[in-house]
């Protein structure tokens, strides 16, 4: 979660037309509790439906030039690929359209999960002692995923030919299998118990086993969860999940070339020297 744009401007914009979504959708928002993403382009408040049901409502917004492709669409066309996930992923209920002074907006309005999410941040800071229910429950729902046909995606070859050697030092890997996946699992996108996975805007195919190299990256500083990801994703350390494996650890340090996640600026390193070991 991140704070309020610094431009007021654009905080008045976007809760004006969070307001009018709403309304639009025949929805309720609860007062004093909202969600910003990065640089006001997102703006999230629970809300209740027309018949009382507990609902999320988001905001995006983006130049209307601009709001198409696969992060704009990535929310409904999850709905449409896999619906509810047996319970695990939060049903998209409905979804508005404006366009205001060559700015677009989409509204969607979800069901709403309760549990919290395992972390305010995606990086993993503490250990986790979750029970054994709940990564079957994890690594089954990501097989449902896996297993789904699609002409999303998340991870481009070209991506990989470019930025694996920089930032890992090897040439990038032959691809054995390209799956869909949801992109960006990391802990604040997970709750539990039960196990929900949140913000599904950036699914779609990358190499085997993506999913779980970048929840194991994101848990570098907790040795022993980091073990039990890799137990939990046996696809690590094979040959068919190495170049997932190489892709995230490049993600990550082009992430800490440009000033983010400094913290595992080490543990990935550590990550990329293995991976040019194996």
């Amino acid at each position: 979660m991140y704070s309020p744009p610094p431009d007021p401007d654009t905080e008045r914009r976007m809760r004006a037309h969070h307001a009018h979504a709403a309304h639009a959708l025949d929805a309720r928002t609860e007062p004093g509790i909202t969600f910003w993403g990065w640089a006001g382009r997102t703006l999230g408040a629970p809300a209740r439906t027309a018949d009382g049901r507990p609902a999320w409502l988001r905001l995006v917004s983006a130049p209307q030039d601009k709001a198409s492709g696969k992060l704009w669409d990535g929310a409904l066309d999850a709905q449409h690929a896999f619906g509810d996930l047996d319970g695990h992923r939060p049903a998209l209920l409905a979804v508005h359209d404006a366009v205001d002074d060559g700015t677009a907006y989409r509204a969607e309005l979800s069901a709403r999960m309760d549990e919290p999410v395992l972390s305010d941040d995606p990086i993993l800071r503490h250990e986790l002692s979750l029970p054994a229910a709940w990564w079957t429950d994890l690594t089954g729902t990501l097989a449902k995923v896996a297993a789904a046909t699609t002409d999303r995606v998340a991870v481009r070859q070209r991506y990989m030919d470019r930025a694996i050697p920089e930032f890992v030092g090897i040439p990038a890997p032959a691809v054995t299998a390209w799956t869909a996946s949801h992109g960006d699992v990391h802990w604040a996108n997970l709750t539990a118990p039960p196990l929900r996975i949140l913000d599904w805007e950036g699914w779609g195919l990358a190499p085997e086993g993506f999913d779980g190299a970048t929840l194991y990256a994101y848990t570098l500083l907790q040795p022993d969860t980091a073990t039990r990801v890799r137990t939990a994703f046996p696809v690590l350390g094979s040959r068919a999940g190495f170049a997932a494996e190489a892709t995230v650890c490049a993600q990550l340090l082009q992430t800490v070339s440009r000033g983010d996640n400094p913290t595992l600026e080490r543990p990935l390193r550590n990550w990329s020297e293995e991976l040019r070991r194996r």
